[in-house]
């Protein structure tokens, strides 16, 4: 399970940081490397979770979008100084609990 949670953190951080970087460039005029390597992030982020165990493409990223949402959210407090509020913190929690539901719900 630890290795399934560290492969879903580092997909989000992948996905995030790449995006970040792409964002950078495009809307704040860093340099073209900015856009290169943001881009290269986003596919080393489309290869991290093909190396979890659970069956289905579908339920794995499903369950992925929820912890993306808590690391968007905490990106967003540690990165760009946006102190998110109460509902942003019961939504990311609500998230959480989803991603758990689907991965490890008992299945027949």
């Amino acid at each position: 399970m630890a290795i399934s949670i560290l492969l879903f953190i580092l997909a989000g951080l992948a996905e995030i940081g790449g995006g970040y970087l792409v964002w950078l460039w495009l809307r704040e005029s860093k340099p073209l490397w900015f856009g290169i390597a943001g881009a290269l992030i986003l596919i080393v982020y489309g290869i991290i979770p093909t190396f979890q165990r659970f069956p289905g493409f579908g339920r794995v990223y499903a369950a992925y979008g929820g912890v993306f949402i808590v690391l968007a959210v905490l990106w967003g407090w540690l990165v760009d100084k946006k102190t998110p509020d109460l509902y942003d913190w019961i939504g990311a929690a609500v998230c959480l609990v989803g991603v758990c539901i689907m991965l490890w719900a008992p299945r027949a």
